[in-house]
């Protein structure tokens, strides 16, 4: 279809170029093959220019645009980000942490380094807000969206999934429940199977599933309605039960070659990213913030799944580690030429937005405002963040 528009648009050009000449002849003297043959080469120069135009990589949507730096282009093209969920990474990284709030203007210009044109941000932002993520407030001619209460709850939420710096150590409980265990409706039952997934847990078989370290307040309030209609249990594992089969049921429970091909498309992506930074000083503040964005996007994407089981049941090879790693150390060499852009962009109907505050300084671990040396190997992600040499095989729970 593409060929056929482009043989037309050629049709048409050449059209008018005669027609052109037609209506405006050239010099007397000027013979008609002379005035073919300049006609002949200004369409050749602009079918030339036509040609080498800009094109959007596949797995664009509707609203992203090539952006002008080279770099994010590239992870841009490999990530293929959707628009709205782009929003939600940019209010989730750069604007909760500065009270929530932002004029739509500023989160337009937020987005345009990275390829999402004005329209498809006022589309975004519209949706959030009747999702709940957001909250629209009219001030004169201008349009605030603030957080919601719903909305902060879930940011809050995945802000210790993604920042984390360290898992404490595993105690070697299991904790199991069995929906089947008592008779109940069998829609009833995949649903709370569902809400048991998204709280990390796994499938150990039919209608039971384990968890290594529930949140214990999330587990009792997702029961409560349930507590007539199934059996928790917790407790370790035998010491005689096989390393290997333990290995089995957190591979299969948590479905682990899924989640590792996610972290390897992440290092894939950002790998090339940390080379080529390294090469840049000083870091300009827009592309800062353009790769900051689209590295916490890549990284709740692979993250997204993963109930983040103890380091003592994952394998010493786990590409999760490596990811984190890579993470943590581009975030910290890029998030102040980050929050340099956000300070000059970010405004509300009050004027500026608040600078950043100790939680957001908190993150991984704390930020140094330095990069990592380029020698490390966990500058690359390599290597895990914390973790030393593990056996081939998970450690049995204590």
């Amino acid at each position: 279809m593409k060929r056929v528009q482009e043989r037309l648009s050629c049709r048409l050009i050449s059209s008018i170029c005669w027609n052109a000449a037609g209506a405006n002849p050239g010099p007397a003297s000027d013979h008609p093959n002379s005035q073919k043959q300049r006609l002949q080469q200004k369409l050749s120069h602009f079918l030339a220019g036509w040609a080498k135009r800009p094109r959007v990589p596949r797995g664009y949507d509707g609203g992203m645009q090539p952006s002008k730096d080279s770099l994010v282009e590239d992870v841009v093209a490999r990530l293929a980000p959707k628009a709205k969920s782009l929003v939600v990474t940019v209010y989730g990284d750069a604007i909760a942490h500065r009270g929530g709030n932002a004029g739509l203007g500023s989160v337009i210009a937020l987005l345009e380094p990275l390829g999402v044109n004005e329209r498809t941000v006022r589309t975004s932002m519209a949706r959030l807000a009747r999702e709940g993520w957001l909250q629209a407030q009219a001030i004169g001619r201008r349009s605030d969206y603030r957080l919601s209460e719903a909305g902060r709850r879930r940011f809050e939420a995945a802000h210790g999934r993604l920042y984390r710096h360290t898992q404490p150590p595993w105690e070697g409980q299991w904790t199991i429940v069995a929906a089947g265990a008592v008779p109940t409706a069998a829609a009833e039952r995949e649903h709370l199977l569902r809400d048991l997934s998204w709280l990390g847990f796994g499938r150990l078989a039919d209608a039971v599933m384990l968890h290594p370290d529930p949140d214990p307040q999330e587990l009792r309030a997702l029961l409560a309605e349930h507590r007539h209609q199934v059996l928790v249990l917790r407790g370790a594992a035998l010491e005689w039960v096989d390393e290997r089969a333990i290995a089995d049921v957190v591979r299969s429970g948590w479905e682990l070659d899924r989640l590792a091909a996610g972290y390897r498309a992440f290092l894939d992506a950002f790998r090339p990213v940390w080379l080529a930074l390294q090469r840049e000083v000083p870091l300009e503040p827009v592309r800062g913030f353009a790769l900051r964005t689209l590295l916490m996007h890549g990284y709740r994407r692979a993250t997204l799944h993963d109930p983040l089981l103890p380091d003592e049941l994952m394998p010493h090879d786990w590409p999760g580690a490596a990811a984190r790693a890579l993470c943590r150390n581009l975030y910290r060499h890029v998030e102040a030429a980050a929050e340099d852009h956000v300070s000059a962009v970010l405004l509300t109907a009050e004027g500026p937005a608040p600078e950043a505050g100790p939680d957001y300084f908190g993150r991984f671990g704390g930020l140094r405002r330095a990069a990592a040396s380029p020698a490390s190997p966990a500058a690359t992600g390599s290597a895990p963040e914390t973790r030393t040499a593990a056996p081939d095989a998970p450690r049995p729970p204590r």
